[in-house]
């Protein structure tokens, strides 16, 4: 039997799955009220429309567990049509769950199976050793960030050149711009709620820290062409300049 190498060959190169980190944003929900979601959801969307359009997102209903449930499918209809795409749902308890995979949306079990460790390590050993991992690792670009272009790092962040409006940058740890900061700036993007942007010019369309994020809008009035640091406190963003 003759074997097509041409074709065995494009057989194998059809696909290729690889590990990657994606930054999405986490949808908290806190209410049960659609219309009230509804009208909050189209308020920050429209503080910053370029950041939002046609964006992934995931729903996270843990806190509104607490005391109130909401119909998943519903949830999953409003999402829909105030233009994000829902790409999966975390602490939702079984009967959200099981709506999320009736209409195909991945259910994320990590947080739970986390704390049944923590809980399980707890109660089977008198001594709890919580182990640390540091990643001093930090990236050095030297080149202007072009619009359109994005950047994400597992570590620190650090520029030595402007990034232009329309470019994103993204850091699990701290992002430090030695010019002049426009576009997008999320430090702390895995909830490091320690993380914090330094520049020397700030004139971003949208600065976030570990999820809680300022837009243009927010920053008008504050410190320009004057180093700053930025920093999460109780929540809320603090812009402070460098002396």
């Amino acid at each position: 039997m003759s074997i097509d190498t041409k074709k065995m060959y494009e057989i194998q190169s059809v696909l290729e799955i690889k590990s990657s980190t994606f930054f999405v944003p986490v949808l908290v929900l806190y209410t049960n009220d659609l219309v009230v979601i509804e009208q909050r959801l189209l308020q920050k969307i429209s503080q910053a429309p370029d950041f939002f359009r046609n964006s992934p997102i995931v729903f996270d209903l843990h806190e509104l567990n607490h005391n109130n449930e909401i119909d998943v499918v519903k949830l999953v209809e409003l999402i829909r049509k105030i233009g994000l795409f829902p790409i999966g749902i975390r602490g939702g308890n079984e009967f959200q769950n099981a709506q999320a995979n009736s209409i195909f949306i991945p259910v994320d079990n990590t947080q739970s199976i986390a704390a049944e460790i923590s809980k399980t390590s707890v109660s089977t050993s008198q001594t709890v050793v919580k182990e640390v991992v540091v990643n001093n690792a930090a990236t050095l670009i030297t080149q202007p960030v072009r619009s359109g272009q994005r950047i994400y790092v597992s570590g620190d962040l650090i520029i030595l050149a402007q990034v232009s409006a329309g470019a994103e940058i993204m850091a699990e740890g701290n992002i430090h711009v030695y010019n002049t900061l426009r576009g997008r700036a999320l430090a702390g993007v895995q909830g490091n709620t320690n993380a914090r942007i330094f520049c020397f010019d700030l004139q971003a369309e949208l600065i976030s820290i570990a999820g809680d994020y300022k837009t243009s809008e927010d920053l008008k009035g504050t410190v320009e062409k004057k180093p700053v640091q930025i920093y999460l406190q109780n929540h809320a963003l603090i812009i402070k300049e460098l002396i």
